[in-house]
């Protein structure tokens, strides 16, 4: 029969058994770090390690006031820390659990929960002013849009709330906003803009013998009729002329505005439309500007070329021709765009 033998006391004597023991002990060490290890990778993990769908190139708006626990809740909700609690904790540690810097913070890149703590904590908005280019002829519509596209959180509702009969006065221009710039921030910058820009106009409004209500009116529409000064300042006299004469601009410029229409969309039921911007149907100027114009259509108005021209219109390569009859006018119509209608 077999007879196994394993290793006894006796065998081994003292010197195997404190090997032995010493073995076992480097064991439990190794299991002990491993656990300790893992259970801290665990930790970091689910507390500290950045959020894995973190929203890097987000604005996130602290109100002012805020607490840590309310701040923590926004947080949480847009992504950047994966628990409110944890991060207040986090800002408990960093030493400051009182209301927290307001503004808007930029997140670019991911962040750890203590790296997001110790910025709000600190107030590190890491924001910069944003760029924002407002196209000559643009409507308070298109700003708005554009604003809300450009800053985070911006209040688009309230924008057009507070510009209702402000068309006109929001000179288009290159702007540099904070994040954080709210509807009365903004049109701040908008009014110091028109008003620098007005007040090197006002000698010649004054001596053209028009309102600066006036002027921006018709500026508006030559902004859409032309985009070249030349052509902008012939237009200008030929609709100062019809309007000394008494005869309607009638102008395609109005109804986009008035209906969403271009020149080529508009039908002759849409030319009866009852709308005190309609210059089909009534004379004179439209009660105000149909668009924001640019310094450039604003000058053309102010300095039109006369002439005894009474009629234009735009061939398709953007060529305008002129005449004084409308027999003239209809021989151009013809010459021009009815081949291609």
């Amino acid at each position: 029969m077999l007879h196994l033998h394993f290793p006894t006391f006796t065998h081994w004597g003292i010197r195997g058994w404190s090997w032995y023991r010493g073995l076992r002990i480097v064991e439990h060490a190794v299991v002990t770090v491993g656990i300790i290890f893992f259970a801290a990778w665990g930790l970091y993990m689910v507390t500290l390690a950045p959020v894995s769908y973190f929203p890097s190139g987000s604005y996130v708006s602290v109100p002012k006031g805020a607490s840590v626990k309310e701040v923590g809740e926004i947080l949480e909700a847009r992504g950047i820390v994966r628990n409110a609690w944890t991060f207040r904790q986090a800002a408990r540690l960093l030493g400051d659990d009182r209301a927290m810097p307001a503004g808007v913070y930029y997140f670019g890149r991911r962040e750890n929960l203590l790296q997001v703590a110790a910025r709000v904590v600190s107030g590190d908005f890491e924001t910069t002013p944003v760029r924002v280019m407002i196209p000559e002829g643009s409507t308070t519509k298109d700003i708005a849009r554009i604003l809300f596209e450009k800053i985070p959180d911006f209040d688009r509702k309230a924008f057009l709330q507070a510009t209702e009969g402000k068309e006109g006065y929001l000179f288009p221009d290159t702007y540099f906003f904070m994040p954080s710039d709210n509807t009365e921030a903004v049109l701040s910058v908008f009014n110091n803009t028109f008003h620098t820009k007005m007040t090197k106009l006002a000698k010649q409004i004054e001596v053209s013998g028009h309102t600066e209500l006036e002027i921006l009116t018709m500026a508006s529409i030559l902004e859409k009729e032309a985009n070249k000064t030349f052509d902008r300042q012939k237009i200008a006299g030929v609709l100062w002329h019809r309007i000394d004469i008494g005869m309607p601009l009638q102008v395609d410029a109005v109804f986009p505005y008035i209906i969403n229409k271009n020149t080529f969309e508009v039908t002759l039921t849409d030319l009866k439309i009852d709308s005190p911007y309609n210059t089909y149907k009534y004379k004179g100027l439209p009660p105000g500007p149909i668009n924001n114009p640019g310094l450039d259509s604003i000058t053309a108005a102010l300095n039109p070329i006369k002439s005894k021209y009474i009629f234009f219109l735009s061939d398709l390569d953007g060529n305008f021709h002129f005449t004084t009859t409308y027999e003239a006018h209809l021989a151009n119509k013809k010459k021009y765009l009815d081949p291609y209608f």
